[in-house]
């Protein structure tokens, strides 16, 4: 599943409240606020409307018990509205060495 610290990076990337997301995952702030202070083992169902949700808002979670986990925000798809500077790829900077 997801660790606190992933729902907390997730919001944090997505720059939602903990009400925010409490309120698309159908559970209370007080739950999401336990959950993500680690102060309850919560129920596989509430870890996967969380997950649901976030995943849905572009949140990728990677990373596992030796490396480490994480969470990682996709690129929000390029829009067809025709207008150039969306369909262009970000620019790639590179360290010199």
């Amino acid at each position: 599943m997801i660790t606190a610290a992933q729902i907390r990076a997730g919001r944090g990337l997505l720059k939602w409240t903990q009400g925010v997301l409490a309120s698309r995952a159908a559970v209370s702030v007080v739950t999401l606020n336990m959950i993500e202070s680690e102060q309850v083992q919560p129920r596989s169902r509430t870890l996967a409307a969380i997950r649901t949700v976030l995943e849905g808002a572009g949140i990728r979670f990677v990373g596992d018990a030796q490396e480490g986990y994480g969470a990682i925000l996709r690129p929000a798809p390029a829009t067809g509205s025709g207008d150039a500077s969306a369909q262009k790829s970000p620019a790639r900077r590179t360290a010199p060495g």
